[in-house]
């Protein structure tokens, strides 16, 4: 098999299993009991707490461990507003994840003031379109740091200073999932990650809140994160996704020339075939793991079902959008219709994948592509 859906869930570093293996089986304790062996499984977590804050660029108190990006997207977003008055106004971007979208949906049909940045046909946020809807009431931003379908990579930091002047009470919040590791660190006042797109197991992940910042707790109960997220704390989880980002960190630089270079071979290679078109921004200027290309003539889905069934697993969407019947909310947004939106395919590296896995790939796609083009109706 070749794995090309990194942008879906990553396989688990072995280091990052053995870590959670060791807190399932000889560390199996509650931080929050009383015993000693409980109180050093507490040492244990604030210190992975440290070392996850500090990649974002943030103090220990400022991270809460969450079950996953969706469930830090929603804390952030809904907790935000829970704990603001007089506040109406959001916005995001009609291209962002469904964890941050749908929640938008919800706060629309409870009476906020929703609103949409506009975004280029590469998925990325206008800067000028978005300083035109802040406004005094606008309370929340939400913007997503690298587009999970094109890896377009939006200028947080440049968003972050524009609201600071133009609403200065509003606060800005970034979906991060795509990003953490992967990129630089940005200002922002809350930022989520997300485990297992990072080499971690599922079912862990984590959300900034900038110290100051007002979050009403999604779930209540014995008041573990500070009181921000009750529920005893995933400790094979969160130590596991801990040993992943001591791993990214030390090998950053190396993990991204080489995946950068498979998404360059594979592009590259691609380029061959007739009518193909390049969804993403252009090689350089996007994130390095993520990779969109249409094929004009033949459909996403039966692209996919073709070269799954060879062993080349791609995808033709945010993998928590699949089984959403319609259109590509996210490329109708980008102005990417017809058969070029029909035709998209997403593939998304890591580390663990190699040149020769992008010329086999790249093979495979011409000789599926050139088989189901024979078949198209006219």
């Amino acid at each position: 098999m070749i794995y090309f859906d990194n942008s879906a869930t990553t396989v688990c570093l072995d280091k990052a299993a053995a870590a959670a293996k060791e807190y399932m089986l000889e560390k199996p304790f509650n931080p929050a009991a009383a015993y000693s062996a409980a109180v050093k499984t507490e040492r244990d977590l604030n210190a992975a707490r440290a070392n996850i804050a500090s990649k974002i660029g943030a103090d220990p108190g400022e991270l809460i461990f969450t079950s996953c990006g969706t469930e830090s997207n929603n804390t952030a977003i809904f907790g935000s507003l829970k704990a603001m008055r007089g506040k109406t106004r959001v916005i995001i971007s009609p291209v962002e994840h469904p964890s941050v979208y749908e929640p938008a949906m919800e706060l629309k049909e409870q009476g906020y003031d929703v609103v949409f940045a506009p975004v280029d046909m590469t998925g990325r946020v206008k800067l000028d379109g978005l300083a035109a809807l802040m406004t005094p009431s606008t309370g929340l931003i939400s913007i997503m740091h690298v587009n999970n379908e094109t890896g377009a990579i939006n200028d947080i930091d440049g968003i972050y200073a524009m609201m600071k002047r133009l609403a200065p009470e509003c606060l800005l919040h970034s979906d991060g999932v795509q990003a953490f590791m992967k990129e630089a660190p940005v200002s922002c006042d809350m930022y989520s990650a997300s485990g297992h797109k990072l080499h971690a197991p599922k079912g862990v992940g984590a959300l900034y809140v900038r110290r100051g910042v007002r979050v009403k707790p999604y779930l209540m109960g014995g008041g573990q994160e500070s009181g921000m997220r009750s529920g005893t704390s995933n400790m094979p989880g969160i130590m596991a996704f801990n040993a992943a980002v001591e791993d990214y960190a030390l090998n950053r630089a190396a993990y991204r020339e080489r995946i950068l270079a498979v998404k360059e071979r594979l592009y590259g290679n691609l380029k061959r075939i007739k009518d193909v078109t390049l969804n993403s921004p252009p090689m350089g200027e996007g994130a390095a793991h993520i990779l969109n290309v249409s094929f004009l003539g033949v459909r996403g889905e039966v692209l996919l079902n073709a070269l799954s069934e060879k062993g080349l697993c791609v995808s033709t969407g945010s993998a928590c959008a699949a089984h959403k019947r319609g259109r590509n909310r996210v490329l109708n947004a980008m102005g990417i219709l017809g058969e070029r939106q029909d035709g998209a395919i997403r593939f998304s590296f890591s580390h663990f994948n190699t040149v020769d896995e992008a010329d086999t790939a790249a093979q495979m796609i011409e000789e599926q592509v050139s088989l189901l083009r024979r078949f198209r109706r006219r």
